[in-house]
């Protein structure tokens, strides 16, 4: 019994929780057993598009072909389990071309499905798109040949040697997928001719031959820096598929090629194997793969490299993230489907009922991914499909909404009828319904526009106490349709039959823009695109045209039919500006003329310039105008230079013009105002002049705000990524907001350099698609971007702004100013400036020095420094040669030209350069062994201000330490010496001039003289010495103690043997002929020679002899110099004569013959 029990309650459990969820969750009505897959195939061959559908019977399936109803025929007939037979597969155009996109549809009670689409692809091989071609390479470099060729499915591409099939045992030869035959290592017995061969199931063919030429390799070989010859190149990929990435570099050594992301995440080993000498395959390709690949060519043991980049791009097929999932739901209540699907490109999402699009309505609406079904009324039960495709493939999936339907409901409003009140008014009336009308709490007025697809729906409610209403919001001359819906507490009733009503005409609500365009310098091609409904307010019926010159009032009035949408006016002035404007009228009246337009006809001798373009505006959104032009076939692409593109804001001044360059098409013009009229002028020139003008007006659309819509705008765009693709690229990738609608979407992006000031200089760009490749920009500049979207004309708020700075070129030109200076006997300075071109990174300079004979062995020595460095130490040259001396500059994509050669002359035994040495003491300049060097550039001397700067200041250190050395010398010389007594003899009526402290007057060597005023004393003008002299005698400047370490005490000279002394203490030495009385001076002996040299150098410069001493001659101030001796003086002045010319040491000077004191 417990057991029958327990039975019994998995039964009922089973009827409870099955069954009601069975029609929701588990549609099973109908579904596909088997699909059409995509297939291959040879002509003639026999194929089967499976397709077995499974439900309540009956089932019907019917075939479906690029989307329209297949035919049977003969070759193709549908089976009987619902299958597709072809029997002979034709490619010929017409009925027999079997190529395309099929899909089956099933049907039941229930409603239609429809199934995956599947391509069926007749194998072919077109002719070689790329040829190989000979090529001469040098034994031990590398040969490259490649081919490419057109086929379906791809072909497998072997290569042929002397037409015998290429052995690949040996690793110095690769084959890559792409057809492309790399040979390391040239041999000498690898010359010969190749060809490539390329086979599928359809057909083999063989490519023309190309012969390869081995040269011997110099020796010995130059060091060469590595260059890539075969970069890789940015590719497409589907997932899961395979990329390769190609690399093959030269140099000598050979370089070593390496792999890495310019995001610095490690690359899958996975999935990644190396082919050949550096080529990268990644297989079983993912999203995470997607990025930029550096290839790095580097010489090996060095730093030097080049290197570049492709950027790998992942496309996926479209997959479902949410399926839609089958509704209950009763009569007016409210069904919501949802279906999330993810892919790159980033898939459209498109509604089935029963196997055809849903259209939007009031009642419908698709919200990108959601559909939503309001008012559910009967018709509404189906089978709903959600379609995700891209260019990639397509999913299905499948839903089903069963309504239920109320016993208690009313019956349907009567004799709906209406009546037209004016060109925007219906009176629509109806009788209550004929049941349950008493239950009756309100009405719903429907209404949409009958003609057209996807017309939005609009809904009125309102209460029961009437059955009359007004609506007053509709277009003129347009036919609406109309019904209503009772409503009762427990459910609505069903719709009443439709009606349609017309409303009036109304006089057009403005004129046509026009476009002018001149033929010739005599007249005015006037063209207009017709009025659109909702502007023209009924059926056009004329045109009126008015036109005049600027300089004359007389206006010219032409009236035109309704049909018509162009006109030509003759007979015009060349040369001239013209004003034009137009107005359109309907049977019920004339509605307001255009505002003047402006057109200058061309010149009459300007016959050679381009003919005026076709212009053609187009609104992308309420900010944005695409301009595009198509030139007349009449016109010489050859000559075109250009366009110049103008428009303003009517009313406001032209601005300047925009210059196109000669092969662009259309131009986006953005940051316009929406609601705003503006005008667009266009022209062509040559070398000869500007080419014959178009113009055009155009309205930009309002922008839907918040208030029009009742509906916020939609986000912006989010997960805007950027990355460097190259110097002059860079890739954004945005994904697109989870915002309501479901109509196309189109991005705005912006992009600007950091910090730029103009702006009219931001570039808007625009695309349909969730990435962007902006190209034509500023290497080694950072960048700012920003996107938003636009749909049915609402515009989103910009995104957050990321930056990006594109990569730098490589160096293009060489470092300047380069020049070279010997410093030392085997060592150069080197010095250079970065390279002039703008927007260049230099990361690493290169020197390369050599002697000629290294030079002619292609020996060169090689010193880097770092980007921030301009300058380096050539070491250990060797006396006797020239050096040649270049420099590069490099960064990370590679190396730049090297400069010109610049000699560096090492010579042995040879005077030292005037400017690098200086005169020491007068004398004549003294070689001190160095070597003479001598740098040339372009035959000019070169030394800079730097290493001349530094040459100065190590002469004066040097100079600076041997006075020292000497002073020291001298000093210490002196204390070892014994002083002479000085007596100064005064007599008793002189008086002196000045007052003299002494300690001990008779103690000469201990007095301190202190000397006022020079102003009141005589100072030799001839600069002989700094003698100064007053009445009573020389006088010594007081000490200072600043140089007490070394005393200036008077040096005595010891008398020489066998002579007597030359003066005698107490006695007159010096004295006046005339008044004042004659001033009396003791001197001792004449300075040694040390103090004579001492002196020399100031000596020389002023052409004195300057044989004094300054330690131990004194001057007193006079007022002239004593103009006779006496006798014993000229005596004892020619014996000091004498005494210097045997005791003076040669010094190459002559001596002053008038110049400084008289010495006896």
């Amino acid at each position: 019994m417990a057991c029958f029990k327990r039975e019994l309650y998995q039964h009922w459990l089973f009827f409870a929780v099955f069954l009601p969820i069975s029609g929701v969750l588990c549609f099973s009505e109908l579904f596909f057993v088997k699909e059409p897959r995509d297939v291959t195939v040879l002509r003639k061959d026999t194929v089967v598009l499976d397709c077995r559908a499974q439900g309540e019977a009956p089932v019907h399936v019917r075939w479906l072909k690029n989307g329209s109803p297949l035919v049977e025929s003969e070759r193709v007939r549908l089976l009987a389990n619902g299958s597709l037979f072809i029997s002979e597969v034709e490619n010929r155009r017409g009925e027999q071309w079997d190529e395309g996109w099929y899909q089956c549809l099933a049907q039941n009670t229930y409603g239609t499905i429809l199934s995956q689409k599947a391509r069926l692809i007749i194998a072919s091989i077109s002719t070689f798109t790329q040829q190989p071609f000979p090529i001469v390479v040098t034994e031990g470099s590398v040969a490259r040949f490649s081919c490419k060729i057109g086929a379906t499915p791809p072909p497998i591409i072997t290569w042929e040697f002397n037409r015998v099939a290429l052995p690949l045992a040996t690793d110095r030869i690769t084959v890559l997928p792409n057809g492309v035959l790399q040979i390391q290592g040239v041999e000498r017995t690898d010359a010969g001719r190749y060809r490539c061969v390329a086979a599928n199931i359809a057909n083999r063919r063989r490519s023309s031959e190309a012969s390869l030429t081995v040269t011997p390799a110099p020796f010995p070989r130059i060091p060469q820096r590595p260059r890539i010859i075969a970069g890789p190149q940015n590719a497409t990929v589907v997932t899961h598929g395979s990329v390769l990435l190609e690399c093959v570099a030269v140099g000598n050594p050979r370089p070593l090629i390496s792999w890495s992301r310019a995001d610095h995440r490690s690359i899958d080993v996975y999935n990644t194997k190396v082919l050949g000498n550096g080529n990268l395959l990644i297989t079983d390709v993912r999203r995470e793969h997607a990025g930029v690949y550096v290839c790095r060519a580097t010489t090996p043991g060095t730093r030097n490299y080049t290197v570049a980049v492709a950027n790998i791009t992942v496309l996926a097929p479209p997959s479902l993230v949410e399926w839609p999932e089958s509704l209950t739901r009763p009569r007016a209540g409210t069904g919501r489907f949802v279906c999330e699907a993810d892919g790159s490109p980033p898939p459209r999402i498109t509604w089935l009922k029963n196997g055809e699009p849903v259209h939007s309505n009031g009642r419908i609406k698709m919200y990108n991914s959601k559909l939503v079904i309001n008012q559910i009324i009967p018709e509404d039960d189906a089978v709903y499909q959600c379609q995700v495709e891209n260019a990639l493939g397509s999913v299905l999936s499948t839903a089903r909404l069963i309504v239920v339907m109320s016993e208690d409901r009313p019956s349907a409003p009567r004799n709906v009828h209406a009546d037209t009140v004016s060109s925007s008014a219906i009176l629509l009336a109806w009788d209550r319904p004929l049941y349950n009308a008493d239950r009756v709490i309100a009405y719903s007025v429907h209404y949409m526009k009958a003609e057209g697809l996807n017309n939005e729906e609009y809904q009125v409610v309102i209460g029961n106490d009437t059955t009359r209403y007004i609506i007053d919001d509709l277009e003129p001359a347009q036919n609406y349709t109309f019904y209503i819906v009772a409503y009762m507490p427990m459910g609505a009733s069903r719709m009443s039959d439709y009606i349609i009503q017309h409303t009036l005409e109304d006089v057009p609500f403005r004129a046509p823009e026009l476009s002018l365009t001149s033929r010739s310098p005599t007249d005015i091609e006037v063209s207009w695109q017709p009025l659109p409904p909702k502007l023209s307010r009924g059926l056009i019926s004329a045109y009126r045209l008015w036109y005049r010159s600027s300089s004359d009032g007389a206006t010219t009035q032409v009236e035109l039919p309704g049909d018509k949408v162009q006109h030509l006016l003759e007979g015009l002035q060349p040369d001239t500006v013209y004003l034009l404007r137009i107005a359109a009228s309907t049977a019920v009246g004339w509605g307001e003329a255009s505002a003047w337009t402006t057109h200058r006809t061309p010149r009459a001798s300007s016959g050679e310039v381009p003919l005026a373009p076709q212009l053609h505006l187009e609104p992308l959104n309420c900010t944005t105008v695409v301009v595009r032009w198509r030139l007349s076939a009449r016109n010489s692409l050859a000559n075109l230079q250009g366009y110049r593109l103008f428009y303003h804001e009517e009313g406001q001044p032209e601005s300047a013009p925009i210059q196109l360059p000669a092969h662009v098409t259309h131009h986006s013009v953005g940051g316009l105002d929406p609601r705003k009229k503006y005008h667009v002028k266009l022209l062509a020139f040559n070398f000869i002049g500007e080419g014959y003008q178009a113009d055009r007006t155009i309205s930009t659309p309002g922008c839907v705000s918040v208030r029009d819509r009742l509906v916020p705008p939609p986000p912006p765009p989010h997960h805007v990524y950027a990355r460097a693709n190259g110097s002059g690229a860079v890739l954004l990738n945005w994904a697109r907001p989870a915002f309501t609608g479901a109509h196309s979407i189109n991005y705005t992006v912006r992009c600007n350099p950091v910090g730029l000031q103009n702006a009219s200089l931001v570039l808007y760009l625009q695309t349909g698609e969730q990435s962007l490749l902006v190209r034509d920009l500023q290497p080694n500049t950072r960048y700012e971007f920003a996107v938003r979207l636009h749909v049915e004309q609402i515009s989103s708020p910009w995104s957050p702004v990321v930056y990006q700075s594109t990569l730098p070129d490589a160096p293009a030109t060489p470092p300047v100013g380069v020049k070279v200076t010997l410093i030392e006997g085997d060592t150069a300075l080197v010095s250079w400036k970065p390279p002039t071109e703008p927007n260049v990174a230099v990361t690493r300079y290169t020197i390369l020095y050599a002697s000629r004979k290294a030079w002619v062995a292609g020996e060169w020595q090689i010193l880097q420094r770092e980007g921030t460095i301009t300058m380096a130490l050539l070491e250990n040259l060797q006396p006797g040669n020239v050096y040649l001396v270049k420099v590069s500059a490099s960064n990370q994509m590679g190396d730049g030209p090297f400069s010109p050669a610049v000699e560096l002359a090492v010579n042995t035994d040879s005077p030292a350069s005037g400017h690098a040495s200086g005169h020491a003491s007068g004398h004549a300049s003294r070689s001190h062994g160095t070597t003479h060097a001598t740098a040339f550039s372009d035959g000019v001397y070169h030394l800079d201000q730097r290493s001349l700067t530094g040459i100065i200041g190590g002469v004066c250190i040097a100079l600076t330490c041997i006075i020292i050395c000497v002073l020291i010398l001298v000093c210490r010389g002196k204390s070892r010496k014994s002083c002479t007594s000085k007596v100064i003899r005064q007599g008793p009526s002189q008086a002196p001039p000045t007052t003299v402290h002494m300690a001990n007057e008779t103690q000469a060597q201990s007095c301190n003289v202190v000397v006022p005023l020079m102003g009141e004393h005589f100072i030799d003008s001839k600069g002989g010495s700094d003698l100064i002299i007053n009445s009573h005698g020389p006088i010594r400047p007081p000490a200072d103690r600043r140089w007490r370490l070394f005393p200036r005490s008077g040096k005595r000279v010891q008398g020489l043997p066998g002579s007597s002394p030359l003066y005698q203490p107490g006695s007159s030495l010096l004295h006046y002929s005339s008044q004042p009385p004659s001033l009396h001076v003791l001197l001792g002996p004449t300075g040694g020679d040390t103090e004579a040299s001492h002196s020399s150098e100031g000596s020389h410069e002023t052409g004195d002899s300057g044989r004094f001493s300054h330690d131990e001659m004194e001057t007193s101030n006079g007022s002239s110099r004593p103009t006779s001796l006496d006798a014993n003086e000229a005596d004892h002045a020619a014996k000091e004569q004498e005494l210097r010319e045997t005791t003076s040491p040669p010094t190459g000077q002559e001596e002053d013959s008038g110049g400084g004191a008289s010495v006896v």
